[in-house]
């Protein structure tokens, strides 16, 4: 069976259209570094979209001790990183797909758990943000995904229905989201994503430069 041409496309932000997964984990890494530990990356990434900062700033400041200093910690912290994303592009394939996706008259928007400006920002360095007609953020819903509130938001704001467009992610969370809101979805994994957890997507690949978007979107039910 053929599949169904979707109307529109959306795509995940983090780990996804740019992998701020990888830098928001070396820049934890540094930090720690800083006060002569080291970080356990084994937790360090959770099955949601939620934002868990000051988490994180509390289980450093209980491995630090009393002369743990929060405001510098996190002014070092935020630097490094910041210098990281000077040099972050589109992940591999991607700027392939949104020209195609331009050139098909496939229509564009993201939906992120994190707030619209961290999203629209990065997009903006990358030159890409005018490409997406529709942003859905975290900071305009009630629940991060798994819940479906950022898919659904996006969906309303594109004026169609879930079985029109299809999601690209790269978390397990992420897919769920996706398909809880009625859409299809293709996940392209992060680097610190379980491969074998994501059962529930329509189609996996290990990034965006193995395929064309004609060819991912044709292999979809």
């Amino acid at each position: 069976m053929s599949a169904v041409w979707p109307a529109a496309v959306v795509f995940d932000f983090d780990g996804l259209l740019m992998d701020t997964e990888t830098t928001s984990l070396q820049s934890w890494r540094y930090e720690w570094a800083q006060w002569g530990l080291s970080l356990d990356v084994a937790s360090f990434f959770v099955d949601h979209g939620g934002d868990i900062t000051e988490q994180r700033y509390g289980e450093l400041a209980d491995a630090v001790g009393s002369g743990f200093d929060r405001v510098r910690s996190h002014a070092r912290r935020t630097a490094y990183r910041e210098r990281l994303h000077r040099e972050l592009d589109l992940a591999e394939g991607l700027r392939d797909w949104i020209e195609e996706a331009r050139a098909s008259r496939l229509r564009l928007a993201v939906a992120s758990s994190s707030p619209t400006d961290w999203v629209i920002g990065h997009l903006r360095r990358a030159a890409v943000s005018d490409v997406f007609e529709v942003y859905a953020c975290g900071d305009e819903v009630d629940a991060h995904k798994p819940a479906p509130d950022v898919y659904e938001l996006a969906l309303r704001r594109l004026g169609v229905t879930g079985d029109q467009a299809v999601a690209v992610e790269d978390t397990p969370h992420g897919v769920a989201a996706a398909k809880a809101a009625g859409l299809r979805t293709i996940a392209i994994p992060n680097p610190f994503a379980d491969h074998s957890r994501f059962d529930a997507a329509d189609l996996v690949l290990r990034s965006a430069g193995h395929l064309t978007l004609g060819e991912a979107l044709s292999r979809l039910p």
